[in-house]
């Protein structure tokens, strides 16, 4: 039986147990399917009409994508945080978010014009977590631009650039436990022979290209290049272009990771295959999927335009598989595959598919968490699902309409931004309602209000517990000048907004 077959039929198989409980979602653990798929009462979401953009009082530059999150069940303890990045297709600019359990914004770092976000991230650079993400210029599904590093206050520390007359694309970017930069990179190949692939005897192709670079001096330490390694008999996109104007994008590389030896696991979306890349070398030492697989694909195994492939202990691999486009299934899945490199076979673990089912026609990610539980992004669809180890929905998002994201992670993290909370003051039954909030920061438990006939003598006029990015507070005081103060757990001060009067 065919890949595409196979996989039909595990599929069916979810849908058909699936529909034993109402469920949001469903996961099938194939290795042993008499287990329960477990799944949770289907909630309400805000309808696409409902969902637009977020307006703050006391931040008017600030207008993030609205995100409706629901809990089927209520999650248990563990990274409090999603990051993700709304590229802006949608309503407002877009930019890079992060967002609580609940979806209440935290930071938003907004787009421009010119250069938009991808690929928001939590990582570690000499011993400390960090903020990373691309910015740049995307043009034909792929990223011209640069990599940021930015700490705890959102400065930033380093922005990386690649070598060799390249830019960095959108789709990767991980730092490694040498504090050196993974990127990806296209490469405008030209006088290539394409007649293999239907093509001109001289014609224009992109190639997928990974660059380590040293973040402190810029160098660049090791390059490797699909077209050295990969033939480009080995893609699945159909022939067009290849022209100067139009190369043909026969790789498309999207993830990159490191193994525990050194080698790399990259994933080509076009090809429909993962390669493990000797780094000593650059040799292929194995292709998994694909036309040229060095693996038994076992039934359900078979993946098409893939994203975000990650190694895991165990023989275990997971990855996005988007199945389209063009569509190759009926429904995009989060899929944990068990690898013998042994016996090069290949099982499916475990599979993870929305109820109602939803396509995705690119991007998308999969993150397997130290709990078990499981983020599914599901790219181009504007929406997030996370699952229990035991597959039920724990918590199904949706971004605001158009507004996609190329990868949904979640993290723990503590922001602790430079400069100010915002205030914003406005008249109110005598008194005044005051708007307070700090982009970014994490560790507000309380707002307290100072006020006075001048900005010389402020005293005491009000609290309130914070309750989401902005927290109005209302007071009887007449003012007419305010300040807000940001407050720990501890009663400590966090910082202080400018003083403003009202008008």
């Amino acid at each position: 039986m065919s890949g595409n077959a196979t996989r039909r039929q595990a599929l069916a198989q979810l849908g058909g147990l699936g529909a034993l409980a109402a469920g949001l979602g469903t996961v099938a653990d194939l290795g042993s399917p008499a287990a329960a798929l477990a799944s949770a009462a289907a909630p309400t979401l805000a309808g696409p009409a409902a969902l637009g953009l977020r307006h703050y009082i006391s931040a008017p530059g600030l207008t993030p994508p609205a995100i409706a999150v629901t809990s089927a069940k209520h999650a248990p303890a563990g990274p409090e945080y999603f990051f993700l990045t709304a590229p802006g297709s949608g309503p407002g600019p877009g930019g890079g978010m992060i967002i609580d359990r609940f979806g209440d914004l935290v930071w938003f770092s907004p787009s421009t014009a010119t250069k938009a976000k991808f690929n928001l991230n939590r990582q570690t650079f000499q011993g400390k977590p960090v903020l990373t993400w691309w910015d740049g210029l995307v043009t034909g599904g792929h990223g011209d631009g640069v990599a940021v590093i930015a700490d705890s206050s959102y400065k930033t520390l380093h922005t990386i650039r690649a070598g060799n007359g390249l830019t960095i694309d959108l789709h990767e970017f991980v730092i490694t436990k040498k504090n050196t930069a993974l990127v990806t990179c296209y490469r405008h190949a030209t006088n290539v022979d394409l007649t293999s692939i239907g093509g001109p005897a001289a014609g224009d192709v992109l190639s997928g290209v990974v660059q380590e670079i040293d973040i402190a001096s810029g160098d660049v330490l090791f390059t490797w290049d699909s077209l050295d390694h990969i033939d480009l008999t080995e893609t699945e996109s159909t022939f067009s272009g290849g022209t100067a104007g139009e190369p043909f994008d026969y790789f498309h590389i999207n993830s990159i990771q490191e193994t525990g030896n050194g080698d790399l696991l990259i994933s080509a979306r076009n090809t429909w295959a993962l390669y493990r890349i000797a780094r000593s070398t650059g040799d292929v030492r194995w292709r998994l999927g694909g036309k040229k697989s060095d693996f038994k694909m076992g039934t359900g195994t078979a993946f098409h335009w893939q994203h975000h492939a990650r190694l895991h202990s165990g023989g275990l691999l997971s990855l996005f598989d988007d199945a389209a486009a063009p569509a190759e299934e009926k429904q995009s899945r989060g899929l944990i595959l068990k690898v013998d490199t042994t016996a090069r076979t290949v099982a499916v673990h475990k599979q993870y598919a929305r109820k109602p089912s939803v396509l995705a026609q690119a991007m998308g990610s999969m993150q397997v968490m130290n709990t078990g539980r499981v983020l599914v992004g599901w790219g181009t669809v504007p929406r997030f699902t996370e699952f229990s180890p035991g597959g039920e929905v724990l918590v199904d998002a949706q971004i605001a309409t158009g507004s996609p994201s190329y990868r949904t992670v979640r993290s723990d993290w503590t922001g602790k931004p430079s400069g100010h909370p915002a205030i914003a003051v406005r008249h109110h039954n005598g008194g005044a309602r005051v708007y307070a909030s700090w982009n970014g920061a994490t560790e507000i438990h309380r707002w307290r209000i100072l006020a006075g006939r001048t900005a010389a003598h402020l005293s005491w006029a009000g609290a309130a517990d914070k309750k989401s990015f902005e927290t109005m507070v209302p007071t009887t005081h007449r003012g007419p000048h305010y300040r807000a103060v940001a407050l720990d757990k501890h009663g400590h001060v966090l910082g202080r907004s400018p003083i403003v009067r009202l008008k």
